[in-house]
């Protein structure tokens, strides 16, 4: 196949200690009134302060929703749209974990176009540009700093649903490591693993055939040359730093690696996208109540087990980019090699290594199955063809914990 690239990105993206006494000055070229979108816990923050501070300093007024809520239900969206429809904000600030980044695009979208935020669930629904955004993650997980999709909670479905528009890529990223070496080890663990979930099936998403309107017919393209270097990337900075940065705290080079490998794996997924493993999260956080981090990272040595025989050459390229030493055999066992220090570095981190453990009921295993192909995005990005039966075999052997007997089988199948 021909080379072929694309990139959807911020238009300025900063990454580095103290960046974040940046953002004034591009707020400033888009106008003078901010809404600053956060969460309870940050809204009494000396951060929160000093921004707003610094927003006043440069002449532009701000006002602070600080009621997010996790997973962002549509009632915390339409609280945080009526306090900005009331403000007339030319702007919107996330300030905040993944939750606060996702509702300051659900507002800007609603303050700019109206209507439900039921109208935009799913692909090109978003009709134009939005107010620009400037993100300010304070996580390094969700990279939703750099990514074209919203993900909110509507209490009238089962599952979390997602709204995906190029026109909700923020207009600046500004990414402070500094912010998250506060943040305790259980969530910079969970945090991080779904920063490497988002690499790892960026770089072995299906590679589509690029026709001349594959951007204009896809959100998420699948793999290309741009996307492949940025989840390589990715990789290499969370495979170096992910077990420092959760073992200790003050490892602060760690919790700077960390947090790049997250921009960089949304730089990756927001154009090539996520697949099986976030397909099945859905429904698994659904009925677990656990967080999105922790499921799919229990979940991705099960998918890239699924997806091995036509993602070889790319997880034989995700131990390169682990830096793992060089392994007897050929392609295959390089890709197990991959696939075993990928799980072996959540087992360390705390990632329950099943679904059982996860604390999903066995009674739920076909439902789970079921409702995972519902995630029209993800299911069609996957390297292997999903249908109820390969979601089974992931879902049950996920559920078991029988990885290795997954490979087996694989392999006869091969």
């Amino acid at each position: 196949m021909s080379l072929f690239a694309a990139a959807r990105a911020p238009r300025h993206v900063v990454f580095g200690r103290g960046q974040r006494a940046a953002v004034a000055g591009y707020a400033r070229d888009l106008g003078n009134r901010a809404l600053i979108c956060t969460d309870e816990r940050l809204g009494g923050s000396r951060e929160l302060a000093e921004l707003v501070d610094s927003l006043a300093v440069a002449g532009i007024e701000s006002v602070v929703f600080d009621r997010t809520l996790p997973e962002v239900p549509l009632s915390s969206i339409d609280r945080c749209v009526e306090a900005g429809r009331a403000f007339g904000p030319d702007m919107v600030i996330g300030l905040g974990g993944g939750s606060c980044l996702d509702i300051a695009k659900a507002a800007s979208l609603m303050l700019a176009h109206g209507g439900s935020i039921r109208d935009y669930y799913g692909e090109f629904k978003v009709p134009g540009p939005v107010l620009p955004i400037i993100a300010i993650p304070t996580t390094a997980g969700t990279g939703s700093e750099a990514t074209p999709v919203a993900v909110v909670a509507d209490t009238e479905r089962t599952l979390k649903v997602g709204i995906a528009s190029p026109h909700l890529i923020p207009h600046v990223a500004i990414c402070d490591p500094e912010l998250t070496y506060s943040a305790p080890s259980g969530l910079a663990a969970v945090a991080g693993a779904d920063a490497m979930v988002h690499a790892i099936e960026a770089y072995t998403a299906i590679r589509r055939d690029p026709v001349p309107r594959i951007t204009q017919e896809h959100v998420f393209l699948g793999k290309n040359a741009i996307s492949d270097s940025y989840a390589l990337l990715a990789i290499a900075h969370l495979g170096q730093s992910l077990e420092r940065a959760v073992k200790d705290a003050t490892d602060h080079e760690a919790r700077d690696g960390v947090m790049f490998g997250a921009l960089a794996a949304g730089m990756a997924f927001g154009v090539a996208g996520c697949s099986a493993a976030h397909a099945i999260q859905y429904p698994v956080g659904a009925s677990t109540h656990t967080t999105h981090g922790a499921g799919v990272a229990c979940l991705l040595p099960y998918a890239m087990e699924y997806n091995l025989p036509a993602a070889k050459p790319e997880m034989a390229r995700v131990a390169d980019a682990l830096g793992l030493p060089p392994t007897e055999g050929g392609q295959v066992e390089r890709a197990y090699a991959a696939i075993d220090a990928i799980a072996r570095l959540f087992g360390v981190i705390g990632i329950p290594k099943s679904l059982r453990l996860l604390g999903l009921r066995e009674d739920k295993l076909g439902w789970v199955a079921e409702q995972s192909l519902g995630a029209t995005r993800l299911v069609k990005n996957n390297p292997r063809q999903l249908d109820l039966e390969a979601m089974t075999t992931i879902v049950g052997t996920a559920f078991s914990g029988d990885r290795l007997g997954l490979r087996r089988q694989i392999a006869l199948e091969a």
